[in-house]
């Protein structure tokens, strides 16, 4: 099964997004990561390698959705050093995104890809 890893520059931010996208994605492995190691607001790239390792328990991939710019550059950074085959960086809203990842994951044949496009396609629906 494809894992998701919520990043957001929040710990609490994080830990809520995923709690939200468990109830959509029941048995998906969905990590969170925020904040910085001293509990300050930010990221940092070793926990979202760490993250990304772990919500890769299939070996079928990971995407990663993140809140702002540099949580971008610090997911990428980790993806860079993460011993995984395959993982993506969502350009997606991470709450909306998740969810939609987290749907999409528990289809049987689902991929990487399959999973961060149902991600990006939360971009364009209106609230209203």
């Amino acid at each position: 099964m494809v894992g998701i890893v919520v990043v957001s520059h929040s710990e609490r931010a994080a830990e809520g997004i995923r709690e939200i996208a468990r109830e959509m994605g029941g048995d998906v492995r969905i990590e969170a990561v925020g904040g910085t190691g001293d509990g300050q607001i930010g990221t940092t790239p070793e926990p979202i390698r760490e993250a990304v390792e772990a919500a890769d328990g299939s070996g079928e991939g990971v995407v990663v959705l993140v809140d702002l710019g540099s949580a971008v550059m610090n997911a990428e950074l980790a993806l860079e050093e993460a011993a995984v085959d395959e993982a993506v960086v969502a350009d997606a809203p991470v709450l909306e995104g998740a969810l939609n990842a987290a749907v999409a994951a528990t289809a049987p044949n689902a991929t990487v890809e399959a999973v961060r496009e149902a991600a990006e396609e939360a971009a364009g629906v209106s609230k209203l």
